[in-house]
């Protein structure tokens, strides 16, 4: 802006404000203006119509005693129509915008635990929003926007707020690991009763088909020697199994295995007590067809 010749320059979103000996005489809009100094008049002063950002730190307390920085973000400008209101009726505008939000801020916070300070931000931006706007329409400026940017707390308390929520996060993990572990117990139970079940399944069909290969053996040798008891047939092959056996202990150089009594004549009581097993188990098996 210049003045040469008695002209004056006003920029573009800009507004001047002109007296004449010291009394508001007139508002220049943007563009070039005679202004005559012999007759008294003159520039009081430039007033821009942009649109202007102030940043407002304001430290308070919450209803739960913690201290916290919140940083307000005010947008605000200049009305054209009320130009000389905005330039004579304020001396300073950004320590009277942040006059006003240090009061609302500090009444409306205190009102709140610190968690809902962060959750209920948009309350507090509109509260400031409405009592700068009341307040700063009669001095010529427009709110535009009111921003609650940023919410501070104390450092030690964000460091607790942060282990909190770990401590919170484990115990969640610790329940799914504990969940997950109490799975696996489960199905290995139910794999370790299904392979028992079928373990014992293979145990009875082998213990049938032995029990079956001695009648059929039995029976044929009674047969085909005619004179021979069934007593006869079974001691024989007991006895042949017998020697099998003391045959394959004895190839073995590391087998512990120890007979007592032992002795052929031991075959006798062994064969009695199978006996005696077999016609207990026929007898309950005729009993379970009846």
């Amino acid at each position: 802006m210049g003045n040469l010749f008695c002209c004056v320059q006003v920029d573009q979103s800009t507004v001047a404000i002109k007296e004449r000996f010291g009394k508001f005489d007139d508002v220049l809009e943007p563009g070039c203006h005679f202004l005559p100094w012999c007759i008294g008049s003159q520039v009081a002063g430039y007033l821009t119509l942009r649109l202007q950002q102030l940043d407002v730190r304001c430290e308070t307390k919450s209803k739960d005693n913690v201290f916290v920085t919140v940083v307000a973000s005010i947008q605000y400008r200049a009305l054209a129509d009320k130009a000389t209101d905005a330039f004579y009726k304020l001396s300073n505008t950004r320590s009277q915008i942040q006059a006003y939000v240090f009061d609302v801020i500090r009444a409306s916070v205190p009102k709140l635990n610190l968690d809902d300070v962060f959750e209920q931000k948009n309350q507090i931006a509109k509260a400031v929003e409405d009592e700068l706007e009341k307040a700063m329409s009669a001095y010529g400026y427009e709110i535009v926007q009111t921003l609650i940017v940023d919410i501070e707390p104390d450092e030690h308390v964000k460091r607790a707020m942060n282990e909190i929520n770990a401590a919170a996060r484990l115990r969640v993990a610790a329940n799914e690991k504990a969940e997950a572990e109490k799975i696996v117990q489960i199905k290995r139970a139910e794999g370790d009763a299904e392979a028992k079940y079928l373990a014992g399944l293979g145990i009875a069909r082998q213990r049938q088909a032995i029990v079956d290969g001695l009648r059929d053996s039995v029976l044929g040798f009674s047969v085909n020697v005619p004179g021979t008891t069934a007593k006869d047939v079974l001691d024989m092959v007991l006895i042949t199994q017998y020697f099998d056996t003391m045959k394959e202990i004895g190839a073995s150089s590391k087998s512990s295995a120890v007979f007592i009594p032992h002795g052929p004549g031991a075959v006798s009581d062994i064969a009695g007590q199978i006996r005696q097993g077999l016609l207990q188990g026929s007898a309950v098996e005729q009993q379970n067809l009846l």
